[in-house]
């Protein structure tokens, strides 16, 4: 992996590098990127404080370094410490920002959770070319009449870097996603699969053109790509582990269940994802929590798998 000037970056951007991330970086080692919207917004506690740092430690015992991504008081944190997962752990005053949102939350010096779109700003900006997520936003169900598609799948379009999770949330319209992701131009891989995964469970019988079997093979078409010149991310998608892999039937009863609340509630816009996964929650007795944790590890040390190859690569 290429070195990164790290003072050089922190003096074009309002960002501010931790101390393991900036060794990491100026000495070229492998580093995944990993949000912080999962901290503050998509978990409750301590579910989230456990996952966070379970997801770092992940990444390090695949041989990488983890880079959390945060803003506090209007500087980005690539790799943030303990007292700051605290912080963003409560949920409390923290903003869920994308990239409409990070203009304003730079200039007043809040602090915000970046989603995936915010996240992959992020790591652009650091130099860091893999993100390991749970799962990405996309064209949520009912958007031919509510126009709700999720910034993520515009900035997978146009930012250098991969992201690897567990396919789209399947809270959303799969098959119009892909349609989205396709006229986009964004390549989605399969990781030892056929078949794109449906985030709680691996088969959603929506099939991949494109399959890759190992951490090299997917590093070298990362390489090709952006050598080439062809800008924008790479969405590699990796099954849940069939061990906490969900019934098909029992997940979408629940998901059917609450859209049908949120909708009666009429709730819209940044509020719908995190009331959709807790919902789903609550239906599936915490089961489907349970499968976020698993996913969102598995796919941390995928990442690191693919940033170590991609370093060897470059």
């Amino acid at each position: 992996m290429k070195r990164i000037n790290t003072k050089a970056v922190e003096r074009a951007y309002p960002l501010l590098f931790g101390e393991e991330v900036c060794q990491a970086a100026e000495e070229g080692k492998p580093i995944v990127a990993l949000e912080s919207t999962i901290i503050s917004h998509g978990m409750p506690w301590p579910q989230n404080m456990e996952t966070a740092e379970g997801l770092e430690e992940a990444v390090r015992s695949a041989g990488a370094v983890p880079a959390t991504i945060a803003v506090i008081d209007g500087l980005i944190r690539i790799g943030i410490s303990k007292e700051q997962l605290d912080f963003l752990s409560t949920g409390k005053g923290i903003v869920k920002a994308s990239r409409r949102d990070l203009p304003v939350v730079f200039a007043k010096k809040m602090s915000a959770a970046t989603t995936v779109a915010a996240t992959m700003i992020a790591a652009s900006m650091a130099g860091i070319k893999l993100f390991a997520t749970g799962g990405v936003g996309g064209v949520h169900r009912g958007a031919p009449s509510t126009f709700d598609i999720s910034a993520d799948l515009q900035e997978l379009a146009k930012t250098n870097v991969a992201v690897v999770c567990a396919g789209v949330k399947a809270i959303l319209d799969l098959p119009l996603t892909m349609e989205y992701l396709e006229t986009m131009g964004v390549p989605v891989l399969g990781f030892g699969t056929d078949e794109l995964p449906a985030f709680y469970s691996r088969k959603s019988g929506i099939s991949l053109e494109y399959r890759i079997d190992s951490y090299e093979e997917g590093a070298h078409i990362l390489d090709a790509k952006w050598k080439a010149g062809l800008s924008g991310g790479v969405l590699i998608t990796n099954p849940i582990p069939e061990a906490h892999s969900m019934e098909t039937a029992k997940i979408n009863g629940a998901i059917e269940a609450a859209l049908a609340e949120a909708d009666r509630l009429n709730i819209r816009g940044k509020k719908i994802t995190p009331f959709l996964l807790d919902k789903v929650k609550s239906l599936t007795e915490g089961e489907s929590l349970t499968a976020n944790i698993a996913l969102v590890k598995n796919n941390a040390t995928v990442a690191a798998g693919i940033a170590k190859a991609l370093s060897e690569e470059e």
